[in-house]
């Protein structure tokens, strides 16, 4: 028997929802292809995960509860854009991003926080980002109250006379003539003496050093609040003054604990999670060894948090049932059935990314809006310098680091920007004195300035 479906009564979306509904998977292609080249598998991979966040929460409650993301495993060489598409999908969907390596938490000697320090440090970014989107939501106001208190320094009442909004004390139209004054900037090389809030918490900045991170953070949360606001004056020109008066005045007019709450809100229902180096932690086929059992109990520590667990953080308990995890790694040594079969069912999405050619170098220099081509003439242009690319230039570039790769290590992409470095270094260096403020770059140049290194495999391996 069949049974429908319900949705939730349609509600007014926010900005935010009513972006999310418009990035249909096609166009969240289309958005990581203007960064990325090729890797079509991968960004359809993540595009319908994003989308499918967006259809869950068109789903009752019940239902919504129901429906767990579908986390991904990457599987690819370094630098063919593992991390750069889960980045770029994280930045396209205004979702907090963390990225990780797993292989850290296998070190020896390694006492840092635990494995749950990943939810802690996704909560943080979730509510930095929540913080920026409020202060500049009160921004105006606060900067309308930030130049009230400036004022009363540059136009303190006269005795006798306090201030109050129908009567500033004064019995001209001063006030108002410095105000203007003020926005005019007229004012901006005058002094003035504000009083600016800090928290006194001398005993709590003591507890420092490695595996000590932890217990620090969690005394600052515990006692910061016992110690009361201390004022300290501090003199600073006007322009200073006002950044930090409009700064103290949004801090006022923001609720703490809606913060908190929209922040972990955030976190549990659009948090992403990026796992690298997965395959580190796999333990070698019939080893006993100390080194891969601690492999093993990453993954088992890890599987809670991915499974759907509660973390305590500082800001209040947070959910990971609804975390998107994206891992990766390269898998040389291992496949990704070596993990243990309870985390690998919990990444179903399945991708590879291919190696990348000469083919792909060309498109990666010249087409994304970040070439490196494009960076690389526009950080010259700063220095009135007009550089130029031939084809023939950028074939080259693009020939010559695929053949590094092949001979030496398999680095990807990165390839391309040491080779770039070592390229344009004289003309970097000399830019700022050099009389002939047109440059083209040819294959010729190309050549005459890395073959000596390309052909000698030891000064490859050392320099490039």
């Amino acid at each position: 028997m069949n049974e429908s479906i319900s949705l939730e009564e349609p509600k007014v979306l926010n900005a935010q929802e009513e972006f999310m509904a418009s990035l249909t998977p096609k166009e969240i292609v289309r958005e990581l292809d203007k960064f990325i080249v090729g890797q079509n598998k991968a960004k359809r991979a993540v595009a319908i995960a994003l989308r499918n966040r967006w259809r869950r929460q068109q789903l009752a409650k019940e239902m919504r509860d129901e429906v767990a993301p579908k986390n991904i495993l990457m599987i690819g060489p370094t630098g063919v854009g593992k991390t750069e598409i889960a980045r770029r999908l994280a930045k396209l969907a205004k979702s907090p991003f963390v990225k990780v390596e797993a292989s850290k938490y296998t070190e020896v000697g390694y006492v840092g926080r635990d494995v749950e320090s990943m939810v802690r440090d996704l909560v943080e970014l979730s509510r930095t980002m929540v913080r920026e989107e409020k202060e500049a939501e009160v921004q105006q106001k606060a900067r309308e109250m930030a130049e009230e208190r400036l004022l009363d320094l540059l136009l303190p009442p006269k005795p006798g006379m306090p201030r109050t909004p129908d009567n500033t004390g004064n019995a001209d139209n001063s006030r108002e003539k410095f105000a203007r004054y003020l926005k005019e900037g007229r004012f901006d090389d005058r002094t003035v003496e504000v009083e600016v809030q800090e928290k006194m918490s001398p005993m709590i900045d003591v507890v420092s050093g490695q595996g000590m991170e932890e217990m620090g953070n969690n005394l600052k949360d515990m006692l910061g609040g016992m110690f009361p606001k201390k004022g300290k004056r501090k003199k600073m020109k006007i322009p200073e003054a006002f950044k930090v008066l409009a700064r103290e005045e949004a801090e006022k007019l923001i609720d703490p604990e809606k913060l908190a709450e929209e922040a972990i809100e955030r976190a549990q229902q659009n948090g992403i999670i990026f796992i690298d180096e997965i395959d580190k932690i796999i333990g070698r086929q019939g080893a006993q060894g100390s080194a891969d059992v601690s492999r093993e109990g990453v993954q088992r520590d890890l599987l809670p948090i991915v499974e759907g667990s509660s973390v305590n953080t500082k800001h209040g308990i947070v959910k990971t049932d609804h975390i998107l995890f994206i891992s990766a790694g390269a898998f040389h040594a291992a496949k990704p059935s070596d993990l243990i079969p309870e985390f690998q069912g919990r990444f179903p999405i399945r991708v590879e990314l291919d190696s990348l050619n000469k083919e792909d170098f060309i498109r990666i220099l010249t087409e994304p809006d970040n070439a490196l081509v494009k960076q690389y003439i526009a950080l010259m242009k700063s220095e009135d310098l007009d550089i130029s690319f031939s084809e023939d230039a950028i074939e080259e570039i693009a020939s010559m680091s695929a053949s590094v790769n092949e001979r030496t290590e398999n680095i990807g992409a990165r390839r391309l920007q040491t080779i770039m470095e070592k390229l344009l270094e004289d003309i970097s260096f000399d830019a700022p004195d050099l009389e002939n403020k047109t440059i083209a770059i040819d294959q010729a140049h190309v050549k005459d300035k890395l073959k000596d290194i390309i052909e000698n495999e030891d000064l490859s391996r050392y320099i490039l």
